[in-house]
């Protein structure tokens, strides 16, 4: 009797809701992180305003009708900074771990490579490393100041991409003959397993790593590891992601000079600032400004390309003579760039010199306060700093 009793004062009060209109609306389902409906934290569909669906970030209730505490939705994407003349320079100190290559050429009498005669005439790893870091940081304006944190030395050849390894005696016969074995790039899986480099990386040990071999010993100048890395004159290395942020690999030779390794940085350089500008167009794109030179832009000179001077008509053709109306100098007075160009010869970039011209290229990289096209005015920024997120933008 009770039971019909309430179903018949429940019928009542239904009809006359209906008929004075005056029944509230049927308040929205509670969000809560029961088990029925969509897992926390994924889109649910409500009505929007256009009648179609308008996905918020919630959970239905679960069967109890209780409700849990709303969902934080995910961080919203990256937004570029606003474009501004004051923007500051954030000088850096990269820690850097270096790794010596000095195999064992001789196993009966332990003679290691830099200890032969083949090596008399070679430079001192400790030559090189003084000269790069003075060069980064006098051409940085001090922006830059790397710090050598942990050095290592390995004594064997590193493996070649087909599996191929050097014993001494045959290194040494390929070296005095000019004969190397083909293919001749290094494998860099072993390599970054045998130093740890994804788990160091990950763990905050250093922020990037200078290799240095001999002729021959197949490193490319520069490689980017980690998650998201790309093209840094040298394809990508693979399945690194555990490295949890980019680093690049430097390869240095120890045969070679400071120049050389200025060089590699340069064409680092060229690559980094290549992706970071990659998204505007031409008229906008800075970057392919500073490197234009007079043979692809006739009569638009300006900084030119590691391998081109303002001037140039080859390839490393910077002892060129012939005058060349550049502007390569108003990058000095970056973000302004009115100043005229004037005639240039190769004497302003040292007259042939490998070291001077990568110096007087360098130099010229803006590195002042201010942002234009949401690109910073300190392009030391990208060209160091690779895990900068403003690389993904």
């Amino acid at each position: 009797m009770n039971a019909l009793s309430s179903l018949l004062r429940a019928l009542l009060d239904l009809f006359s809701g209906l008929f004075s209109g005056s029944r509230p609306p049927a308040e929205p389902p509670a969000p809560s992180s029961g088990s029925s409906g969509s897992p926390a934290g994924t889109p649910t569909p409500s009505s929007g305003s256009s009648g179609g669906p308008n996905y918020s970030f919630g959970t239905p209730p679960d069967s109890s009708g209780s409700a849990a505490a709303p969902v934080t939705p995910p961080p919203a994407g990256p937004v570029t900074p606003p474009d501004s003349p004051t923007e500051p320079t954030k000088p850096q100190s990269p820690r850097v771990l270096v790794v010596v290559f000095d195999p064992i050429v001789d196993p009966a009498k332990g003679t290691h490579l830099l200890q032969t005669p083949d090596a008399g005439h070679w430079s001192s790893v400790d030559t090189l490393l003084a000269g790069y870091i003075g060069d980064v940081t006098a051409c940085s304006g001090g922006l830059v100041n790397y710090q050598v944190v942990d050095r290592l030395t390995r004594d064997y050849f590193p493996v070649k991409q087909d599996g191929f390894t050097y014993s001494g005696p045959a290194y040494l016969q390929a070296y005095r003959t000019g004969q190397y074995h083909s293919p001749d790039l290094a494998n860099y899986d072993p390599l970054v397993a045998d130093l740890q480099l994804l788990e160091r990386v990950a763990r905050g040990d250093f922020d990037e790593v200078w290799l240095f071999g001999g002729p021959g010993f197949g490193f490319y100048e520069s490689r980017m590891a980690g998650p998201g890395a790309f093209w840094c004159n040298a394809p990508a290395i693979d399945n690194t992601a555990a490295a949890g942020r980019r680093f690049v690999i430097m390869g240095f030779s120890y045969e070679r000079g400071v120049g050389e390794m200025l060089e590699d940085l340069g064409h680092r350089a060229e690559s980094i600032m290549d992706y970071r500008w990659r998204a505007l167009p031409d008229a906008q794109n800075l970057w392919k400004k500073y490197a234009r030179y007079d043979l692809v832009a006739p009569g638009q000179a300006q900084v030119g390309m590691l391998h081109f001077a303002p001037n140039s008509v080859k390839p490393y053709d910077w002892g060129n003579t012939t005058p060349v109306s550049s502007a390569a100098d108003s990058w000095l007075s970056f973000p302004d760039l009115s100043a005229p160009p004037k005639s240039m010869t190769c004497s302003a970039w040292g007259n042939g010199d490998i070291r001077l011209h990568h110096q007087w290229w360098l130099k010229h990289l803006p590195r002042v306060p201010g942002r234009i096209s949401g690109v910073a005015n300190n392009w030391w920024r990208y060209v160091i700093g690779v895990a900068d997120p403003e690389l993904d933008w």
